[in-house]
């Protein structure tokens, strides 16, 4: 089982490296990769060290699987390339993800729809896998109408260079802006650029990407993504309104035996979900379960997630998991 990992110095890639090891996926030889200003370095995984290579040698090696993080344009680029000779690309940028003819994947929801001819295959965005991962097993029982989401996202999700900053205005030191504004001590109302109609590619990436995971475009999603200065992950306020009478002991049951989710919900307790405490898991979180009291049939919500792990690397390595299970590679 040869496995390339395209971006693997960069943030997710390097969570990646940490999940193949963690979990035992079964890798017989790892082929790092990397732009080519990072070609050439040593990495050490598994107590072993590789050298990193460039995309072109990598598809020489014609790897079975190959994890991408490594930008859109990169993805667009080489991802065919590595399909051509046989390897599944499991690609985490939102090159491919609308896509008609790529799957749209987070495992506990859609993997079955998986076949052997499928070999690229979109890795979702972090805040809507977190999302979807809550609102699927209740549209199953529902029939989810409309979500209202604002999300209160990681700098983790920017990059390094937006821990950077954040580290260098903590120490008051000068340095290079990941974001156009300061972060430390403040709350950017923008994640991603704007489109045409006033929201931001982070919003719309939520409205588009939950009709295709869950599989129904009738679902309203309006969103509002806000950037804040937190390194554990991303969290997320969603009002959603049902089609039909809902219950909330059974709401709590039924993400209770969600694979996948851990209901934090005990406000006797102070119970619920935090990123201090998502952080390096890669279970989703949700609590603050409450009737929406000025309309019928919905409900409130908070809900958690560390956005480099399930929202990003620990998704696309259950993606992996699933095909080598499935026989699929």
């Amino acid at each position: 089982m040869k496995v390339a990992v395209v971006g693997a110095t960069g943030m997710v890639g390097e969570v990646m490296l940490q999940m193949l090891a963690d979990r035992n996926f079964p890798v017989t030889e790892l082929i790092p990769v990397a732009s080519e200003k990072s070609v050439g370095k040593e990495i050490t995984w598994k107590g072993k060290g590789y050298t990193v290579v460039g995309l072109q040698t990598a598809v020489d090696r014609h790897p079975d699987i190959a994890l991408f993080s490594a930008g859109g344009q990169t993805s667009l680029d080489w991802a065919p390339k590595f399909a051509e000779v046989g390897t599944t690309v499991i690609d985490n940028s939102s090159a491919w993800r609308m896509d008609p003819t790529k799957k749209l994947v987070v495992p506990e929801i859609n993997a079955h729809e998986l076949t052997k001819a499928d070999k690229i295959i979109a890795n979702p965005n972090c805040s809507t896998i977190q999302m979807v991962m809550v609102l699927a097993p209740l549209h199953k029982k529902y029939g989810v109408k409309r979500v209202v989401v604002s999300t209160y996202q990681s700098i983790t999700g920017t990059g390094v260079k937006a821990v950077q900053q954040l580290e260098n205005e903590y120490a008051g030191v000068q340095g290079e802006m990941a974001y156009k504004y300061q972060i430390h001590r403040n709350a950017i109302p923008q994640c991603d650029v704007f489109e045409d109609n006033g929201y931001t590619k982070e919003e719309m990436k939520l409205t588009r990407e939950t009709k295709k995971i869950i599989g129904d475009d009738t679902i309203h999603v309006t969103a509002t993504a806000i950037r804040i200065p937190v390194v554990g992950g991303h969290s997320e306020a969603l009002n959603v309104e049902f089609h039909h009478p809902c219950n909330l002991n059974e709401i709590r049951e039924i993400l209770h035996h969600t694979p996948g989710v851990v209901v934090q919900d005990n406000t006797d307790t102070y119970t619920y979900p935090m990123p201090l405490y998502a952080h390096g898991k890669d279970e989703v979180f949700v609590g603050r379960i409450r009737q929406d009291e000025s309309q019928p049939n919905t409900v409130n919500m908070w809900v958690v997630a560390d956005n480099l792990r399930k929202g990003a690397a620990t998704n696309a390595i259950q993606i992996a998991e699933y095909l080598v299970a499935q026989g699929l590679v």
